[in-house]
């Protein structure tokens, strides 16, 4: 996006607000995030703070701003901050709005089996996500789709959103449309226990969350106390097993809600990823034995 925005002649980037460095790397050493790299290599002003300030405001006044671009910065503006810049500031946010406002778009739409998904751009106010829409674009999910794959194929509809609505906004005249109350939902900041799976919920939306959280938090289950993590899994037709209840021959059938789970690849602590008939060649599953669960904390709610 910054790269699209930097070519066009009828603008200029007058400086980058991004996340302050983090640590990193085996060394844990303090790393600029990509998008301060790239400001730096462009020879813009960059400033990261840990979160926006007065002295942000000020700064992007003595820039002279007439507008601002935001994605995935994580913090909610003030008030002060929104009605300093005369033409406003604009998000793009991973999700097709009101649907899936806050921290996890991506990998909720995945998790809960959407088929489809996209980006949505729209005018910031001092409240997550609620701002009125401008645009949006589709993006249709596969059976292919990880949550890694699917961030990409938004990213790519982020730069012909933004050139189909620019000319407007930079005019002050783009249409805006406020989102629909009735169908607004929340989507939580994902954690590491949402790698453990449930296996109350159905086969099919245990396959999904597995590929929505591959990059992290990963899928994991345990088996005498000792967590294995999925690398795949596909859903299979009933097989009469009691959830968490494991079928194992050459494969592994794990029961569940509704459907049976067939794991592809299981790696155990300290080892590598391989396929299920390896992994059981040297690690022993009992036929008829059942995994230890919890209920997982849903997704997705109506409230924040």
């Amino acid at each position: 996006m910054l790269e699209y925005l930097s070519q066009l002649s009828v603008i200029s980037i007058c400086g980058v607000l991004s996340q302050p460095d983090r640590r990193s790397g085996r060394g844990r050493e303090l790393k600029a995030n990509p998008v301060k790299e790239w400001a730096i290599q462009k020879n813009l002003e960059v400033r990261s703070p840990a979160r926006p300030s007065r002295t942000e405001i000020d700064w992007i006044k003595e820039r002279a701003a007439d507008m601002v671009l935001v994605m995935a910065y994580g913090h909610i503006l003030s008030d002060e901050f929104l009605n300093s810049i005369p033409l406003g500031c604009y998000n793009l946010h991973a999700s097709l709005l009101p649907a899936y406002r806050g921290a996890s778009p991506i990998e909720t739409a995945l998790a809960n089996g959407d088929q489809k998904t996209g980006v949505t751009l729209m005018r910031m106010v001092r409240k997550m996500d609620a701002g009125p829409i401008v645009g949006q674009k589709s993006v249709e999910i596969t059976e292919e789709d990880t949550g890694a794959t699917l961030r990409l194929k938004l990213g790519d509809v982020c730069v012909p959103l933004v050139d189909q609505y620019l000319e407007a906004l930079m005019l002050g005249s783009a249409e805006e449309t406020f989102q629909n109350e009735s169908k607004i939902t929340y989507c939580r900041k994902l954690n590491k226990d949402d790698s453990i799976l449930d296996f109350s919920l159905d086969a099919r939306l245990l396959e999904c969350r597995v590929r929505a959280f591959k990059a992290w938090p990963g899928s994991v289950i345990f088996y005498e106390g000792i967590a294995l993590r999925v690398g795949s899994c596909t859903a299979r037709p009933d097989q009469g097993l009691a959830p968490g209840e494991l079928n194992v021959e050459n494969e592994l059938f794990i029961g569940t809600g509704r459907g049976t789970l067939q794991v592809l690849e299981l790696q155990k602590p300290g080892g590598k990823m391989l396929a299920v008939s390896d992994f059981l060649r040297g690690y022993t599953l009992k036929n008829g034995s059942h995994l230890d669960f919890s209920i997982s904390i849903p997704l997705v709610s109506k409230k924040f």
